[in-house]
């Protein structure tokens, strides 16, 4: 059995957070600056209450008679007390002997050849550890995203208007990087054991050193970029941020919607229909948290029975961080423009530059772990190169395609038509813009399958892209 380090490593981190907040929120009691200390505060018993549902929800104590134990997570301490239970589980492994055990069964990642099954004894003592793992894992992504991250924009939004940085302040900001890049790390871990639940992963330590170099260059770049850009346009903030999550927070429930599948009822059977509605609310809340500062390796997918999107959308992840880049390019050029005589004495185009060199550092470790690092790389229906590669060519395809020499023209004899060919084809309605269903193509196995339909997807589907080929094809033979 392993040692549950996730789980120290999450206590630690919330401890020492909140300690540090109150420390600091004193501090700006004491010299009189009621608004830092007040949202100080906020953001930090905000993170704090949202922690102590969660591990009340996952451990479904309000089931169970144990009034101490609520009575602690109501004192903010649950997370403590249940560290000190997890220890106390794995110090009486092989001490305590054990009522039953269940067998499971895991596949192993092929290495050229068919998984195979392993069986597995999996103890009690086990079993509830895993369940603290768990729940330690998801409240280390909630402390992160609802809590550190915007902590950790306040005080550095802090630090600019003061002009400088005290020992509290500068060592809240540390501690609460380091729960922000932990949480994302967090995020992708657990996103690959949802993915992938079938199979026995193990994660190698240079795939943690890129996801942590990864997600800490992306978010320490997204946090400067809108604290900068915050700092000379100060009306146009809360524009910027209310479209950012508000887009996100819809954007699972827009596909929700567009699948006409039923409501999920699955979650809890406890819960009523209004239960049900809140707890899907609050997870596309923190959802949209998430995507506020990075890229969610969680994609959620409300119309499946797990919630979950366990597919991987090359063409969704490059599209966000294309948009992401040009938005803290704009964000940077606009402070840039606007920028007061605070920063006479920085290079302004230096510090531009340096942080989208950062940005691009942070996506290319992100590319090195999806590449060389990814524990289930070799179950991945495409390649991430030859899915990103095929995801830009048929954006090329498809804007050739819509140029005014390539409209098409529609003869209700012979269907649509191109203005210069002569040849006939057939009438597909999904010309144009890609669907949602052409970019599942980068998801599937469809590049060996060229004489049937790939699963899932539709003619249309096929007939558009066929035809934009064509066009392209036919436009290449005409050059000299």
């Amino acid at each position: 059995m392993r040692f549950p380090s996730s789980i120290f490593v999450s206590v630690s981190l919330f401890t020492a957070e909140t300690t540090a907040a109150l420390y600091l929120s004193s501090t700006y009691r004491s010299a009189g600056d009621q608004i830092w200390q007040g949202l100080t505060l906020l953001f930090t018993l905000l993170a704090s209450v949202l922690v102590q549902l969660t591990l009340t929800f996952i451990h479904r104590d309000l089931n169970r008679d144990r009034p101490l134990v609520l009575f602690l997570h109501l004192l903010q301490l649950g997370p403590i007390v249940r560290c000190l239970e997890a220890f106390c589980i794995y110090g009486s492994v092989g001490v305590v002997e054990e009522p039953y055990v269940s067998i499971t069964k895991k596949k192993q990642i092929p290495r050229g050849g068919p998984a195979e099954e392993v069986e597995r004894h999996v103890g009690q003592a086990e079993g509830k550890l895993f369940t603290h793992r768990a729940a330690f894992a998801r409240t280390s992504v909630i402390q992160a995203f609802l809590g550190s991250a915007p902590q950790l924009t306040l005080q550095l939004y802090i630090c600019v208007l003061q002009r400088g940085m005290s020992v509290g302040r500068g060592t809240l900001m540390v501690i609460s990087l380091l729960s922000i890049v932990y949480g994302a790390l967090r995020c992708n871990i657990l996103a690959i054991k949802i993915k992938y639940e079938e199979y026995e992963v193990d994660i190698s330590p240079m795939a943690y050193f890129s996801v942590f170099m990864w997600r800490g260059f992306e978010i320490a770049t997204r946090v400067v970029v809108l604290v900068l850009f915050s700092s000379v346009l100060k009306l146009w903030v809360l524009p910027v941020v209310s479209l950012n999550f508000l887009a996100f927070f819809f954007y699972p429930w827009v596909l929700f919607w567009l699948s006409h599948s039923p409501f999920p009822e699955n979650i809890e059977k406890t819960l009523s229909r209004l239960g049900t509605t809140v707890v899907l609310c609050l997870l596309t809340f923190l959802y949209a948290g998430i995507n506020m500062f990075c890229w969610s390796a969680v994609q959620l997918k409300l119309s499946d029975p797990d919630l979950i999107n366990k597919s991987h959308n090359w063409y969704r992840m490059a599209v966000f961080y294309t948009l992401r880049f040009l938005e803290n390019a704009l964000l940077l050029s606009l402070w840039y423009l606007y920028k007061t005589d605070f920063y006479t004495y920085v290079c302004a185009p230096l510090l531009l530059l340096q942080l989208l060199v950062a940005y691009a550092i942070g996506i290319f470790f992100m590319l090195v772990f999806y590449r060389f690092c990814h524990p289930c790389r070799r179950l991945f229906s495409s390649s991430m190169t030859q899915g990103l590669w095929d995801c830009s060519m048929l954006l090329c395809l498809s804007c050739k395609a819509r140029s005014p020499e390539n409209r098409l023209v529609e003869s209700p004899e012979k269907g649509l038509k191109s203005p210069d060919a002569s040849r006939e084809t057939s009438d597909h309605s999904g010309y144009g813009t890609p669907n949602d269903t052409t970019f599942d193509l980068l998801d599937d196995s469809t590049y060996d399958v060229p004489n049937e339909l790939a699963p899932g997807v539709g003619a249309e589907t096929y007939g558009a892209i066929g035809y934009t080929v064509a066009i392209a094809t036919h436009q290449g033979s005409q050059k000299p």
